[in-house]
């Protein structure tokens, strides 16, 4: 084993599921890892000023790191400038801005991609949470700097993809063992346990299960996850029309009464439009549920491929999948998807974490 290297992680949106990732991190790792962080608020902001105050702390720091790592939250080029270090800086990409879908409130045109660009110019190393996160930022890069009158620089583009990586997400996947409860049912429970946007594609969930809840199926539903709309939801016509057979409505009050209700699912479906990785669908397929997944973003990488007819769909084929799941003409062996997905748990991939910063520090 190769002695601990000392680490920053600087975090200006130290919340979420990026909290989740830094603690996990920190908890298993071999190395020394201190936090820079700021309050996961404000996301505007923290991207263009957050590097101001991050860099002021640091250089107030009386031990300086081996590496330091960064997430997109941050533009490097500030604070590389504000700090003047050498010390080798990694910039890992749980999302970017570029390919990240804009709401009717927003507006804000590639101001924020631009930020993670030049930060991905500044950094030495670029890590993305998954192969197809690290794809889809290099479709949309060219793009973006096309955009531009002149001077697009469009050979930067391969000066950053030369330092760039993917090292898989992290997940605390252990902790849901110690809630594994039986269901006193045989009715079917389909679990949604995304946030309430518009990007997560919560029609096509609501059209599938109004459509066979109208031929006759019997099935249950769970609906959980954040909601941050201010207006009605889909959901509201689902709970209406289903009435009782909505077993659960709103997010979760405790981790305790998430992990029971992944549980306690049979199906997890996602048709979304925009996932990175899937850590919400990695949870679901970790607790057995059996995932019935869009055939894009990540979600084929989170499938062994003996299982992508049975658990991946493409668009308006939700419904017959689910309906061929619900007659019992589809199997899978959730065991074995769960111990696919097992590779995420930190108790798997942080040898590979630790030992790729001990190299990245030392070069």
């Amino acid at each position: 084993m190769s002695r601990a290297t000392r680490i920053t992680l600087i975090e200006p949106y130290y919340g979420g599921s990026h909290r989740r990732w830094i603690d996990g991190y920190r908890k298993h790792s071999r190395h020394t890892i201190d936090l820079l962080t700021m309050p996961a608020q404000f996301w505007k902001w923290r991207m263009q000023g957050g590097a101001v105050t991050l860099a002021n702390q640091f250089n107030a720091l009386a031990e300086k790191p081996d590496l330091l790592i960064i997430s997109d939250m941050l533009d490097i080029s500030t604070f590389r400038a504000l700090t003047r270090t050498e010390i080798p800086i990694v910039l890992y990409f749980h999302e970017n801005q570029l390919t990240y879908p804009q709401n009717r409130r927003q507006h804000h045109g590639w101001r924020y991609g631009f930020i993670n660009y030049t930060s991905a110019l500044t950094a030495d190393t670029v890590l993305f949470n998954s192969a197809f996160h690290h794809d889809d930022f290099f479709t949309e890069l060219p793009r973006m700097l096309k955009h531009f009158p002149d001077y697009t620089e469009l050979d930067t583009i391969e000066t950053i993809r030369a330092k760039s990586h993917v090292l898989p997400l992290g997940i605390d996947l252990a902790r849901f063992n110690q809630h594994n409860s039986m269901r006193n049912s045989d009715t079917p429970l389909i679990l949604w346990n995304h946030r309430w946007e518009a990007d997560k594609n919560p029609a096509a969930f609501v059209d599938a299960l109004l459509t066979l809840a109208s031929e006759g199926f019997d099935f249950e539903v769970a609906i959980a996850g954040r909601n941050f709309r201010q207006h009605p939801t889909e959901f509201e016509q689902l709970r209406a029309q289903l009435g009782e057979r909505v077993i659960h409505y709103g997010y979760t009050k405790s981790f305790a009464d998430y992990a029971r209700l992944l549980w306690q699912a049979d199906y997890i479906i996602s048709p979304s439009y925009q996932d990175f990785f899937g850590i919400a669908v990695t949870e679901a397929i970790y607790c057995q549920c059996v995932p019935l997944l869009a055939n894009r973003l990540n979600y084929p990488h989170l499938i062994p491929n003996d299982y992508h007819a049975q658990c991946l769909f493409r668009d308006g084929a939700l419904t017959g999948l689910l309906r061929q799941h619900l007659l019992g003409n589809l199997s899978v062996d959730t065991a074995q998807l769960r111990t696919y997905v097992a590779q995420y748990d930190w108790q798997h991939i942080i040898t590979r974490y630790d030992d790729t910063f001990a190299t990245l520090a030392s070069q």
